[in-house]
């Protein structure tokens, strides 16, 4: 069964850092990420990552997250930086190979004082 499991979220301060991790089974897909939806908004792209390594990430990330891939492990992460309160979300992994997606459960991330 192909599944992905998420980590790494949590409360963090203004400023502060985390790392999300995701690990899939399964299969090996070809394109793995992230979306976040807060609380009112709709679901929306936060960076994805190709198996031979592209990158995309949404213009209000930039600079600060950064995406990664092991192939080793089937796994991906999101390094965050410089966490702002408008980050609060729940985060979700994504993971994409041909007409076959699959989403994680989400692991909330809270920035706050």
């Amino acid at each position: 069964q192909v599944q992905l499991v998420e980590s790494g979220g949590g409360l963090v301060q203004p400023g502060g850092a985390l790392k999300l991790s995701c690990a899939a089974s399964g299969i090996r897909f070809v394109i793995m990420g992230w979306f976040r939806q807060a609380p009112g908004k709709e679901r929306e792209l936060v960076a994805t990552i190709t198996n031979g390594g592209n990158t995309n990430y949404a213009d209000s990330v930039k600079g600060r997250f950064t995406i990664s891939r092991d192939g080793a492990k089937n796994a991906v992460y999101l390094q965050m930086n410089n966490l702002k309160p408008e980050d609060t979300a729940a985060y979700y992994c994504y993971a994409k190979l041909l007409a076959l997606e699959r989403w994680g459960r989400g692991t909330l991330v809270t920035v706050s004082s």
